[in-house]
């Protein structure tokens, strides 16, 4: 099935209030990530550094969460009160990025 298409009405996405506060979020998990790379160069007991994995694979999928929760509450929602083509596609797109949070 082709991707979604941005639709016209689709001018921001839905966390362009909040951008800011997204990007710093994004900028902690990096460095989590980073902080997981020098345990490895500092040769780090094996089981830190996988507790270490756990915290920011958790905070990944925190993200995403609330990415898809600002997505369903607004393009999603916006489209469900357009109706129509848009409505059902948007639904069906959103119901394949929950598809495929779930499986990883």
């Amino acid at each position: 099935m082709p991707a979604y298409t941005a639709h016209p009405a689709d001018t921001a996405p839905a966390y362009a209030a909040h951008k800011d506060d997204v990007l710093k979020r994004l900028r902690r998990i990096e460095g989590q990530v980073r902080g997981l790379q020098r345990m490895v160069e500092e040769g780090t007991y094996c089981i830190d550094v996988l507790t270490q994995v756990s915290a920011a694979t958790k905070a990944l999928q925190s993200f995403g969460l609330a990415m898809l929760e600002d997505h369903l509450h607004s393009c999603v929602a916006d489209a469900v009160a357009e109706g129509g083509d848009r409505a059902r596609d948007k639904v069906e797109e959103a119901s394949r990025a929950i598809a495929r949070m779930v499986r990883s």
